[in-house]
């Protein structure tokens, strides 16, 4: 078995807890590391039910200075396709009550991730970026 532990840093970004608004959480900082994973894990929508009228829309933004935010790109996400910085749309009750892994290599500084809210959606969200492949290991 291979440590994983010492080479990983997680940081919660959203500790769970029921999210009926708009969001926009700034500044993950991965000063230090090479890669990052944010993992998003939803519970069941207590709204109006899941739809194209009931959604909720993430974005994706990155930064090298933590002030000037541009969209990412496919090309900054692993095994995701990605337009104007959408890199999870959730509009189904298939979709809800869901762990969800995403992968960024684009080679910025900061992260932000913004959700945004169509109609009427009541749905527990935790949020935690996986900070990997540390400059320095073992990671405290």
């Amino acid at each position: 078995m291979k440590d994983l532990y010492n080479k990983v840093a997680a940081v919660s970004v959203l500790d769970p807890i029921a999210i009926t608004a708009t969001a926009v959480h700034t500044d993950v900082d991965l000063q230090g590391f090479n890669s990052a994973c944010l993992l998003i894990q939803t519970g069941i929508d207590a709204g109006t039910g899941l739809g194209a009228s009931h959604k909720f829309v993430f974005t994706m933004d990155h930064s090298d200075d933590g002030t000037t935010y541009t969209a990412v790109t496919t090309a900054d996400m692993l095994d995701l396709t990605v337009t104007s910085g959408v890199v999870l749309t959730i509009d189904s009750t298939d979709e809800d009550n869901t762990l969800y892994k995403l992968g960024y290599i684009g080679g910025k500084r900061y992260l932000q991730l913004t959700y945004t809210i169509t109609g009427t959606v009541t749905m527990p969200i935790g949020i935690i970026v996986l900070k990997g492949n540390p400059e320095n290991a073992p990671v405290a």
